[in-house]
C-alpha cells in the first residue's frame, strides 16, 4: 500500500532557482520566517544580520512599499501600518505617556480629533485644538506639559492652508516634536521632511494607493529615537499592515504622479465651474484666488493646490439628498484619493460625531460638500454636478 501523503508535500518549497527575476513584485503572504538556527535569529533581532521573522514585525511587501514613500518623502525608515488612523494611533501613543500634553489642529480629520478628545484622556494625555492658518494661536495653546504638535498642511474638509512655516519655527523654539498629516497634499505637494517636521503620517488607502481596494498607512520619523518608539508601538499592538494590502498600493503607488497630476488638473477646472453654477453658496480651492488662504498656499504648496475641492450650498438635508440623488454616476462614499471622483457629506460622515453647533462653528452645514475629483473627462464632471446643482 502507498502513502496517502508523499513527505514531502507537507514541507514548503522554496521559489526555483532564476537567471531572470520577476518584473512585477512578488507577493509574499507569509506569516513566518524560518531561520537556520537560534543565533542567527538572534542575530536577526539584534540587528546584526537581515531578516524577516515574523510579518507583525515587517515582511518583504512592506518593505519594499515603505521604500518608495520614502523616496518620495525625502527620508528613511518609514512604517507601514493597517491604517491611516494606525499611524496616527502609533504615533500619539508611542511618543507621548502619562501627563503629558498635545496640541491638534482643530480640523483635523474627524477620527483624529475624536482619538485625541476621546481616547487620549483615558491614557492621562491633555489636549489643546488650536486654529492651525494661525501660528500664534498654536504658540498661545503651548502649556509646560505640551510635548507634541499634530496638524494637517490642508484641514479636512474646509481646505484651509495652515501655517506651516510659523507652526515649524513654534515647534522649533519650544522644542516640541512636530507632526504632519500629509495625506491631502501627499508629497508631490508638499514635504514636510523638508520644512522642519520631526514625523509624518500618511493615509495611504488614499492617494498613494488611489484605487479605493487597499487600505494602509505610513510613518516615517526623523529621529531614531522616535523611530524606535513608534516601531514598538507598531509591534505590539499588532498595527502591521497585510502583505497583500502592501502588494496592491504598490501597484496604485506607480502611477499615483500621472492619477495626481491630471486629477488636480481637474479639481481647477470644476471648482471653476461649480462656482459659477445657480445655488452655490461658497466653493473653496486653494488655488482660486477667493480662498481665504489663497496666498499661503501659493507660497507653501506652488502650483500644487490638489485634487480636493469643497463647496457649500443653501439648504437642509433634503437638499443636500436631492444634489446627491441627482448624481448616481459620481460615488457617494465617505473617502477620498480615488482614481474616481467621490462626494462626501461631513454632517453624515467625517464629522458626524460633533454637534450641529460644532460643525456650524468650523464651517460645516448641512449644505457642505467635499469632492475628491478623480481623473475622468473634465467635461464629464461638470456635466454631472451640473445635473446635481439643478436637482436643488
Amino acid at each position: 500500500m502507498t502513502k496517502d501523503v508523499p513527505d514531502n508535500l507537507v514541507r514548503r518549497t522554496a521559489f526555483p532557482e532564476s537567471v531572470s527575476r520577476a518584473v512585477a513584485t512578488p507577493l509574499q503572504p507569509s506569516v513566518v520566517y524560518a531561520s537556520p538556527d537560534p543565533d542567527t535569529l538572534d542575530a536577526q533581532y539584534e540587528g546584526s544580520e537581515f531578516g524577516y521573522t515574523y510579518s507583525r514585525e515587517g515582511h518583504p511587501n512592506a518593505s519594499v512599499l515603505a521604500a518608495k514613500i520614502d523616496a518620495l518623502e525625502g527620508c528613511e525608515g518609514g512604517f507601514i501600518t493597517s491604517t491611516g488612523m494606525s499611524a496616527v494611533t502609533a504615533t500619539l501613543l508611542g511618543l507621548l505617556q502619562q501627563g503629558d500634553h498635545v496640541i491638534g489642529g482643530n480640523q483635523l480629520y474627524g477620527r483624529s480629533l475624536r482619538m485625541m478628545t476621546s481616547e487620549l484622556p483615558r491614557f492621562g494625555i491633555s489636549h489643546t485644538l488650536a486654529d492651525p492658518t494661525d501660528a500664534a494661536a498654536i504658540e498661545k495653546a503651548i502649556t509646560a506639559q505640551t510635548k507634541m504638535i499634530l496638524v494637517e498642511v490642508v484641514s479636512n474638509p474646509t481646505l484651509r492652508v495652515a501655517d506651516m512655516n510659523g507652526i515649524a519655527q513654534v515647534a522649533k523654539a519650544h522644542g516640541l516634536i512636530l507632526v504632519v498629516d500629509n495625506t491631502f497634499t501627499t508629497p508631490r505637494g508638499y514635504q514636510p521632511f523638508a520644512h522642519g517636521a520631526d514625523v509624518v503620517i500618511h493615509s495611504i488607502t488614499k492617494l498613494l494607493a488611489g484605487h479605493s481596494d487597499a487600505m494602509l498607512g505610513y510613518v516615517a520619523a526623523r529621529d531614531p529615537a522616535h523611530r524606535a518608539a513608534i516601531e514598538g508601538t507598531i509591534i505590539t499592538l499588532g498595527l502591521s499592515g497585510s502583505p497583500y494590502d502592501c502588494w496592491m498600493a504598490e501597484r496604485g503607488l506607480m502611477s499615483f504622479h500621472l492619477r495626481y497630476d491630471r486629477a488636480e488638473e481637474n479639481a481647477a477646472a470644476l471648482a471653476d465651474h461649480i462656482a459659477g453654477l445657480k445655488g452655490v453658496k461658497r466653493v473653496l480651492y486653494p488655488g482660486r484666488p477667493d480662498h481665504p488662504d489663497h496666498n499661503r498656499a501659493g507660497a507653501l504648496l506652488g502650483p500644487r493646490f490638489g485634487n480636493m475641492v469643497s463647496f457649500e450650498v443653501e439648504g437642509t438635508r433634503a437638499a443636500a439628498n436631492a444634489l446627491t440623488r441627482a448624481m448616481p454616476n459620481m460615488a457617494f462614499a465617505p473617502t477620498l484619493g480615488d482614481i474616481g471622483t467621490t462626494v462626501s457629506h461631513a454632517a453624515s460622515s467625517s464629522h458626524r460625531g460633533l454637534t450641529p453647533q460644532a460643525r456650524a462653528a468650523l464651517g460645516m452645514s448641512e449644505g457642505f460638500f467635499r469632492v475628491s475629483v478623480g481623473v475622468e473627462d473634465i467635461e464629464l464632471l461638470k456635466t454631472e454636478f451640473s445635473k446635481g446643482f439643478e436637482a436643488l
